[in-house]
């Protein structure tokens, strides 16, 4: 069995890699670093270490990788695979579709076998957008043919891969839990039987959950924990003011879930506060400059911040705390993160309010615009009172 997976970062290697591996695919890598490239088809193998006290270690073997910008020899590989991944992040998914639509084209010429690609990504159906992309690139006929024999099931994951550097550049520290869920109906013949993937039919309560738990919850702390002089998210955490506000943020979320998809309340308590025990992790301790990246994309109407705020005013709930975690990604000034920098310039030039209704798409009218306004100017004031 050959599984084609897009991105050989640590996500892919660390995560979705190790598990293909451990499901018995021979992996190999499609990554436009040549170096990693080089690196992974000279070992052929790497270690994956668990980032906890005892630090186990296990091996990944039979790998190899292509480099993304070869799409004869990736195309090639794609019309005999068995399984395709992606690991690359939202943004990367147009520039993968270009080959994986050449791919397709080769295969249902040659081989009728069902092939699904699913999309490991912190987006809400990244498989769907993938799909999208890729049938852009497809005549007619061949659309037919794929929308018979190609699956493009969507999926939530989640493993915490903190910011890490060694001396062996395939060397990759993950946390211990991991969370992998993929829409079964969407699926086209046989169900891969990968021991690490929960097949839902719908899709829609863990992707949300994941990340408006998990990914509201780093983000918070990310932004609140900059803002107020911190370097680490462990360091974050431990500020009894931000760890009230994050705690207090996932829950309003939580009444949302509860409220939208009729989650157990207690199970979902403990749910939010695993997840606060796993942010906690000293082995997976993250900068929270690197957390915080890309503020404009997080501050989307349908990310990790302003989505279920929306959301849940919708659903009757106040998201007072929301409102601060999204307050804190404005005041975001990381001098290394161009979209911090946009931010702050267009503030400069056209005020706090432009740049709330421009990266939100929130109108002045909306009770959502003002909390944040009032909490920007909260926040400035809590820290020259700090200072």
């Amino acid at each position: 069995m050959i599984a084609v997976h897009f991105g050989a970062g640590n996500i892919g290697r660390g995560f979705i890699g190790q598990q293909l591996f451990l499901a018995g695919y021979e992996v190999c890598f499609v990554d436009v670093d040549q170096e990693l490239v080089d690196e992974i088809n000279c070992k052929k193998e790497y270690t994956v270490i668990l980032a906890n006290e005892d630090q186990e270690s296990s091996k990944v073997k039979r790998v190899s990788a292509l480099h993304g910008k070869d799409m004869e020899s990736v195309s090639d590989l794609i019309a005999r695979a068995t399984l395709i991944t992606t690991a690359v992040g939202a943004s990367v998914l147009p520039l993968i579709a270009p080959v994986i639509a050449q791919g397709i084209s080769k295969r249902i010429k040659s081989n009728q076998n069902p092939l699904n690609i699913i999309a490991c990504e912190n987006m809400i159906g990244g498989s769907t957008k993938l799909k999208e992309l890729v049938h852009e690139r497809l005549d007619h006929q061949e659309k037919e043919k794929a929308e018979q024999v190609i699956g493009f099931p969507d999926a939530a994951v989640d493993r915490i891969v903190p910011l890490q550097k060694h001396e062996d550049r395939l060397l990759v520290t993950v946390e211990p839990y991991f969370e992998w869920v993929v829409d079964q109906s969407k699926l086209v013949g046989e169900m891969p039987q990968v021991k690490a993937i929960t097949y839902v039919n719908d899709l829609a309560p863990y992707i949300e959950r994941k990340l408006f738990t998990v990914n509201t919850g780093h983000a918070i702390l990310a932004y609140l924990g900059y803002w107020l002089g911190y370097e680490t998210i462990e360091q974050a955490i431990n500020d009894p003011y931000i760890i009230k506000v994050t705690d207090q943020a996932l829950k309003e979320n939580g009444s949302l879930l509860i409220a939208k998809y009729g989650l157990d309340v207690q199970k979902h308590e403990k749910y939010i506060q695993n997840i606060l025990k796993r942010f906690s992790n000293p082995f997976i301790s993250d900068q929270v400059t690197r957390v915080g990246r890309s503020p404009i994309r997080k501050l989307s109407s349908n990310d990790r911040l302003v989505g279920p705020a929306l959301q849940a005013i919708h659903q009757g709930i106040t998201p007072t705390n929301l409102a601060v975690g999204i307050a804190a990604a404005f005041l975001f000034h990381s001098s290394n993160d161009p979209e911090a920098i946009e931010i702050q310039e267009n503030r400069t030039k056209w005020g706090l309010d432009w740049v709330v209704q421009h990266y939100t798409q929130i109108t002045s009218e909306h009770s959502l615009f003002q909390m944040i306004i009032d909490q920007t100017y909260h926040l400035e004031s809590l820290k020259e009172k700090k200072h």
